[in-house]
């Protein structure tokens, strides 16, 4: 079937329609991976739905000018990136569009100009999650497109560099890691320097065999820079992402095993966090010091309100400005962090879900700074916190359906967006973080 591509849409596909037929004013809408905006394309339907169809693309018969050459071998495979395919520059533009035409008509406002930040479009990320095999041999890599298949990965090009020796690492050991039936995941986190690295085991156990601790001082020995291992039994990362690190209730299940060293110093701007196997922290290590910049500016005044504040990446920031700051975080290994790395009398850190918090909020704060999960504020939170009447509000978001919603509810409470700013930080992905501001 040849079709032609009107545009991208948020989720990486190319949107597409089936010619209209008969009294139809409108043809079928299309998704096609790995297709750019304007392309006509050769595809095969391999998905029916009442509303929609998706297809595999066959073939580009007249691609597009920012079309360019994959870095990755295993792109078009793979489902951790959607973009190789696109020059970088038109893939900025197009999460821009992307984002504009969400929040208009998620919140029925024209957004005024989006200003994008960009930095290196790979080696970026500081923190890797992949899978691991072990039957019928040993293999470590990604989920395949669409797929619970794994595509065995021994280079990364979007990982720092870093991460990559430690892929190579495990690789070398896979004699080793082969009589360990139990593994199921392994997490990689450096530091600002790329200098240290934590690795983090997930094991299908309710115990930590034994056996384990022997292969995670294998693993040490093999590359010194690993600071620590750390193996969590039953299951895995609760409650994270495959995208590696934009779950903010994150937290890990059962019993652990710590060799060595079980949290890294990382260093943004001015400031040094001490951050645990278990807590979130952001992932691309060009651009958290932008992030927060961005988001804390050059407020100051008497109270700041940090929600969501994980291991306190804006908190600290934040309480050089302000007179007292209220920090609140849930997942007690981040909220753990944020009481070690904030321990000033002039922060109040609070260990509460968002909207259990503002549920019982009492006190006046100038500046709010919000930074959810996926799933956003939540309607009803949203509600609460344009209740607080708050002066000024940053929102920092990293998915634009749910900020679009949430941004509804707060343009409602009395609030205008005066800037908005997107900053890349997931490049080669359909993913964007978006950083409104806010005032009443």
């Amino acid at each position: 079937m040849r079709l032609t591509i009107d545009k991208l849409i948020y989720g990486g596909d190319g949107l597409a329609r089936i010619p209209a037929s008969g009294e139809e004013q409108r043809g079928k809408t299309v998704f096609v991976p790995y297709v750019l905006a304007g392309e006509e394309v050769e595809a095969e339907i391999v998905e029916e739905r009442k509303g929609f169809s998706r297809a595999e693309l066959v073939r580009v018969i007249e691609a597009a000018k920012a079309r360019t050459t994959p870095v990755c071998e295993h792109f078009g495979r793979c489902g951790g990136c959607d973009y190789q395919h696109s020059e970088y520059a038109a893939q900025v533009e197009t999460k821009r569009e992307i984002l504009r035409e969400t929040i208009l008509r998620g919140a029925r406002l024209e957004l005024p100009e989006i200003e994008a930040h960009c930095a290196e479009p790979y080696g970026f990320r500081n923190r890797t999650r992949m899978k691991i095999a072990i039957e019928p041999e040993f293999a470590l890599g990604y989920y395949r497109h669409g797929s619970h298949e794994l595509e065995p990965v021994r280079h990364c090009p979007i990982s720092s560099p870093l991460i990559n020796r430690a892929v190579d690492a495990l690789w070398e050991l896979a004699p080793e890691a082969a009589k360990h039936p139990t593994l199921r995941e392994v997490q990689f986190f450096a530091n600002h320097d790329d200098s240290e690295l934590l690795v983090e085991l997930a094991i299908h156990h309710s115990s930590v065999p034994k056996e384990l601790r022997p292969f995670a001082r294998a693993l040490r020995k093999r590359l010194p820079e690993i600071a620590g291992v750390v193996v969590f039994a039953s299951g895995g990362f609760a409650g994270e992402s495959d995208d590696g690190g934009m779950e903010a209730a994150r937290g890990r299940v059962g019993e652990t095993f710590v060799e060595g060293e079980a949290s890294l110093m990382y260093k943004v701007g001015a400031h040094s966090y001490h951050v645990s196997a278990g807590s979130f922290f952001q992932t691309n290590r060009f651009l958290v010091a932008k992030l927060v910049e961005l988001a804390t500016g050059n407020r100051q005044g008497r109270g700041a309100l940090d929600l969501y504040a994980g291991a306190g990446l804006f908190t600290l920031p934040l309480a050089r400005s302000f007179e007292r700051v209220t920090a609140v975080e849930i997942a007690p290994s981040s909220y753990a962090d944020l009481k070690t790395n904030a321990p000033a009398p002039h922060i109040h850190c609070v260990k509460s879900t968002t909207e259990e918090f503002l549920k019982k909020a009492r006190g006046r704060w100038e500046f709010a700074i919000v930074d959810p999960p996926r799933a956003g504020l939540g309607e009803r939170a949203a509600k609460l916190l344009g209740g607080l009447r708050i002066d000024r509000i940053v929102y920092v978001s990293c998915d634009p359906a749910t900020l679009a919603r949430d941004l509804a509810a707060l343009l409602a409470a009395g609030y205008r967006v005066e800037a908005a700013q997107m900053i890349d930080l997931f490049p080669q992905t359909y993913h964007l973080e978006t950083i409104l501001h806010l005032a009443r």
